[in-house]
């Protein structure tokens, strides 16, 4: 080992891990094609859409396009037939 080696700075090894777990993590996503929360957002919607029409939890679909370079959030919802 030289003199000048003790002088080096190296990027602390915490903030590189955790850099490279990011590019990780994001290529990842990019790759499955939806985002990690829809079926988070899709259980909240039906839980608040349950408290005013008693719908079908199949009948609640949550979907992210892309379109023209950006993300479209589509909602849609199959409401009971009135009686």
């Amino acid at each position: 080992m030289g003199l000048l080696a003790l002088f080096r700075r190296n990027p602390p090894t915490a903030n590189l891990a955790k850099e490279r777990l990011r590019i990780i993590v994001a290529q990842e996503r990019s790759n499955r094609g939806a985002p990690d929360f829809l079926p988070l957002l899709r259980r909240e919607l039906l839980e608040v859409i349950r408290k005013y029409v008693n719908v079908d939890p199949e009948s609640v679909q949550v979907n992210v396009e892309h379109e023209d370079g950006h993300e479209v959030l589509e909602l849609s919802v199959s409401l009971p037939e009135k009686k």
